[in-house]
């Protein structure tokens, strides 16, 4: 088999229409895994869309309950020979809410939609068009290849993502010897840009840090308390510019991850950080003093405030908080001492006068990477940049977080 012909195999799905029409029936079920009332839909997405077109292929299909009843997963196997290799990929067939009448042009979430050189729908791009790419890629393996792959491949698509993949931890736990591969590819987040190719080595991980400071009960009148009791606003703003500067950088050492490998930073020295039309521009001088902004987004940890409470700011009263509240995010790449998070800031906070502050944690994500040398990142820049004609961007990982640390 020529690379060329099943390279015709896939741009002949796209011309025909065949490819969107089914991704259209794809995004046509509301996955919407957030919702409680969407539990026939995650199923029915297995049984009566992924399981026929993998059976189409060869694959042998089951159906795998999640412990918390939150979604099913699906496990779809197809061995040619033990002396082949085995890929083991990974997709999610679950949403994010559709938000109905709230697309722009009356777009419907639940079809696909051409629009330029772009398709709307819910799923086309998280994860839907991945998995549909991908199985539309080994459907032209196969019939170039007379019904054959020449290699060995196991995929597990879960429907619980969106929500933090509460089961899949546990799921592959159970699967632990099936799935057994040579190698892990998965399509999923975001690609540098629309131009260029991306393969990205892993991603950085995400822990919640909650900051809870009460005083007293209730709020008291400004005018006849101000100066005389402390202001729990006041003290946990204060509290947060001791972690976190005004420009974004981090200042507690703990937080930091360690030094970017001179490795590394060749990877990313030509990769450029260019919003589209419809994203926000970069902030000038946010961020850590002395990186790049891919390396900022790439190799370095972010210590975001994702929300501060403290009265009622829609309708304010003129009176003192007894209590605030915030919620941090750090976003955190591979090396950083991670369960020591927590209880630095809790020192760091007495040592400086914040000790009645209350810290704790919640949502966490490990952060993943592939070793930039394995041999298997080689074969994958050699194989995308010999299919596209363009040098892929190879990240050491991808800004978000998704569950790759289960597989690795």
């Amino acid at each position: 088999m020529s690379r060329e012909q099943a390279i015709a195999s896939i741009d002949a799905q796209f011309e025909s229409g065949e490819f969107l029409a089914v991704l259209d029936r794809m995004v046509g079920y509301k996955t919407e895994s957030p919702s409680d009332k969407r539990g026939d839909e995650l199923q029915a997405y297995l049984d009566n869309e992924l399981v026929p077109q993998f059976t189409a292929l060869g694959f042998t299909t089951t159906i795998v309950p999640s412990p918390s009843g939150r979604g099913p997963n699906l496990l779809a196997t197809y061995h040619e020979s033990d002396d082949r290799p085995t890929v083991l990929m990974y997709g999610h067939g679950d949403v994010v809410p559709g938000m109905e009448g709230e697309w722009r042009d009356g777009m419907d979430p639940w079809r696909c939609t051409e629009a330029g050189d772009r398709v709307y729908g819910r799923g086309t791009a998280d994860n839907k068009g991945q998995h549909a790419i991908n199985i539309a890629a080994l459907r032209a393996v196969h019939e170039v290849r007379g019904g054959k792959l020449g290699f060995n491949v196991k995929f597990i698509i879960e429907m619980g993502e969106e929500i933090g993949s509460p089961d899949l931890p546990k799921v592959c736990e159970s699967l632990r010897d099936e799935l057994k591969a040579d190698v892990f590819i998965a399509s999923d987040g975001p690609r540098l840009s629309a131009e260029r190719p991306t393969i990205f080595l892993g991603c950085r991980g995400g822990r919640r840090i909650h900051l809870d400071l009460k005083l007293r009960d209730g709020a008291h009148h400004s005018g006849n308390w101000g100066g005389l009791l402390a202001n729990p606003a006041t003290i946990l703003a204060s509290a947060i510019a001791t972690l976190v500067d005004r420009d974004g950088r981090i200042l507690l050492d703990a937080l930091k991850p360690p030094r970017i490998s001179n490795q590394i930073r060749a990877a990313l020295a030509d990769v450029v950080v260019s919003p589209t039309p419809d994203e926000p521009s970069l902030s000038e001088g946010w961020g850590e003093e002395g990186l790049s902004p891919a390396e900022r987004l790439y190799a370095w940890n972010t210590l975001e405030v994702l929300a501060i409470n403290a009265g009622n700011v829609g309708n304010p009263a003129n009176a003192i908080p007894g209590e605030a509240h915030a919620v941090l995010q750090l976003r955190f790449v591979v090396g950083t001492d991670i369960d020591n998070v927590v209880p630095a800031i809790a020192a760091h906070l007495a040592a400086n006068g914040y000790g009645d502050i209350k810290v704790s944690e919640s949502q966490f994500f490990s952060a993943s990477r592939t070793d930039i040398d394995n041999p298997w990142v080689g074969w994958a820049v050699q194989s995308v940049q010999t299919t596209t004609g363009k040098a892929p961007a190879l990240l050491p990982n991808f800004g978000g977080s998704l569950p790759n640390d289960v597989f690795t």
